[in-house]
């Protein structure tokens, strides 16, 4: 399958590729044969879906879980804080209002 050079596969069983380039707001790119585009430019070590991860689901990158899904996300789709949630860096920690209330 045909996927642009500007994606890595870190490890075989991961769900997502990497970038390693910058794509530009509206470009298309191949991500396992099917052409993709995003509205907003991706930079350097963003995560696009190889595989298709139902909400709930981990996400594996580097040959290891790094989050849930927090909603079905398709092959091609930016992976990021709108659809993932760490395993490693609590909710609250990303939303400055939930941690100002805590007193952290």
């Amino acid at each position: 399958m045909q996927t642009d050079p500007r994606l890595i596969l870190l490890s075989p069983g991961d769900t997502v590729y990497v970038l390693r380039d910058q794509i530009a707001a509206g470009e298309a790119v191949m991500v396992e044969g099917v052409a993709v585009s995003f509205a907003q430019s991706l930079g350097l070590g963003h995560k696009i879906a190889r595989l298709a991860v139902a909400a709930g689901d981990r996400v594996i990158k580097y040959g290891a879980p790094i989050g849930r899904a927090s909603r079905a996300i398709a092959p091609g789709d930016h992976v990021h804080l709108h659809n993932l949630v760490s395993d490693y860096t609590p909710t609250y920690a990303l939303n400055p209002q939930v941690a100002q209330n805590r007193g952290d």
